[in-house]
């Protein structure tokens, strides 16, 4: 049996058909799992003899009718294209930068059926270090901040991570929020990067997997929205 095949099986056992119902004549679980591993094969780089370096990091852009469709699957649905990716990886004998990620976000210029996968190989740079000290919300500290209730988190690494976990730099304690929720990420623009959790990241209301961030937007983490405030 191929990889295709026992990931096509695991779903079913999963939702006992659920998917084949939920995507009947639109978007198939399997086309997606194959575009990845073509993907994967496209953007792989071979940087030193035996060594191929491939994607980690997927983002499936779908129709908003698939994406509703997809829902309330999209848990068992990442956590299985994670698996794909990486028992791909081993039969390929490919190699990642950084931990495996899949997410889904919508498109709404995209027609039912039709989907893009953006892919990124990215390093895990995220340093094991404790959580960001939070200071009370007052004037500008000449560094962009997050806002969470009364207290006023200031960005000052490259990357901060969003989480209920321990290793999260702003810790929020939300039994929505997955133990590492998303990416606050320094650049012009700062942009908030949503690492495959399970309630996702809404900007303004709506979903998404990485968007940039201006002063005053809300962002939503499980039930908690914060707000990003340029300094």
């Amino acid at each position: 049996m191929g990889l295709l095949d026992n990931f096509e099986q695991r779903l079913d056992q999963l939702v006992n058909g659920g998917f084949a119902k939920a995507f009947r004549d639109v978007v198939e679980p399997v086309e997606l799992a194959s575009r990845i591993q073509r993907e994967m094969d496209t953007r792989s780089a071979i940087v030193s003899k035996g060594r191929t370096v491939v994607p980690n990091v997927f983002s499936i852009e779908l129709a908003s009718s698939d994406l509703e469709r997809l829902d309330i699957y999209d848990e068992q649905m990442r956590v299985e294209l994670s698996e794909v990716v990486r028992e791909y990886a081993t039969e390929q004998r490919y190699t990642f930068l950084g931990p495996v990620e899949v997410s889904f976000a919508e498109d709404p210029t995209l027609e039912t059926g039709i989907f893009h996968i953006r892919s990124l190989a990215e390093r895990d740079n995220h340093p094991s270090t404790p959580p960001a000290a939070p200071i009370d919300p007052g004037p500008a500290t000449g560094h962009p901040r997050l806002v969470v209730g009364s207290k006023s988190y200031p960005l000052t690494r490259s990357r901060i991570r969003v989480g209920r976990g321990t290793g999260a730099d702003i810790q929020i304690d939300d039994p929505g929020i997955s133990r590492a929720h998303a990416d606050i990420v320094l650049g012009l623009p700062v942009v908030v990067r949503d690492l495959g959790s399970t309630n996702g990241t809404l900007l303004e209301g709506r979903k998404i997997s990485e968007a940039p961030l201006y002063d005053g937007a809300r962002i939503q983490f499980g039930s908690t929205v914060v707000t990003y405030r340029d300094a």
